[in-house]
C-alpha cells in the first residue's frame, strides 16, 4: 500500500477532475449519436444522477479506505465532493431544462406529489453550502472547526441521494438498494469506527 500511495502522491488533483468529466462527455456524446435509446433526454437524467451518487459514495469511502486498508485519498476527497455536487447541479438542470422544458407550474406540481423529487431537492440543497465553501477561502472564513462540522452535511447527503434512487426506481430493485446499504456502510464505519471494526 505505501507504494500506492506513493503514487498517488504524484498524481495532480487535477488529472482528478479531468477524468471526473469524462462520464460527462462520453454519456452525452453517446446522446449525440443516438446511443442512449428511445428516451435520450431521461437517459441523460438519470446517468447524470447515477454519476452523482457514486462521486458521493467515493467522497464517504475516503476515510474508511484510509482508516482500515491504508490507501491515502486525502487529498483528493475536494475534488470527489465537487464532481459529485456538479453531477448533482447537471442532474437537476436537464429535468429542468430538457425533460420539463421550464413547466415551471409542472415542476411545482412534481414537487408536492412525488416525494422521490422532494428527497432529491432537499439532497440538493444540502449539497449546495457544501460547494460553495470548498475552497481554501471559505476554510479560513469559517474556520477549520466550524467548515468541518457545516461539512458533515455529507452525511445526510448521501443516504437522502441513496433513498432518492430507491423511491424512483418504484421496486426493490437490486442496484439502488445496492448503494442505499453502500451508503449505510460507509456511514457505520464513518461515524463509529469502532464498532464497525468489532
Amino acid at each position: 500500500m505505501d507504494r500506492v500511495n506513493a503514487l498517488l502522491r504524484r498524481l495532480p488533483v487535477g488529472a482528478v477532475y479531468l477524468a471526473g468529466v469524462l462520464p460527462f462527455v462520453w454519456t452525452f456524446g453517446r446522446g449525440l449519436t443516438g446511443g442512449l435509446g428511445v428516451d435520450p433526454v431521461k437517459a441523460l437524467e438519470q446517468a447524470l444522477g447515477l454519476y452523482a451518487l457514486q462521486f458521493l459514495v467515493a467522497v464517504l469511502a475516503v476515510t474508511p479506505l484510509r482508516r482500515h486498508l491504508g490507501l491515502n485519498l486525502l487529498r483528493f476527497r475536494r475534488a470527489l465532493g465537487v464532481l459529485a455536487f456538479l453531477y448533482m447541479a447537471l442532474h437537476l438542470l436537464v429535468w429542468v431544462t430538457l425533460d420539463l422544458q421550464f413547466r415551471w407550474a409542472e415542476i411545482g406540481a412534481d414537487l408536492v406529489k412525488r416525494p422521490h423529487i422532494v428527497v432529491g431537492m432537499a439532497a440538493f440543497l444540502l449539497a449546495l453550502p457544501l460547494a460553495l465553501t470548498s475552497n481554501d477561502a471559505a476554510l479560513r472564513r469559517l474556520g477549520g472547526l466550524a467548515w468541518r462540522r457545516l461539512h458533515r452535511l455529507t452525511y445526510v447527503v448521501l443516504p437522502l441521494g441513496a433513498i432518492h434512487f430507491v423511491m424512483l426506481s418504484k421496486t426493490w430493485a437490486l442496484e439502488p438498494l445496492a448503494y442505499l446499504a453502500a451508503a449505510i456502510l460507509l456511514l457505520v464505519l464513518r461515524l463509529n469506527p469502532r464498532r464497525a471494526a468489532a
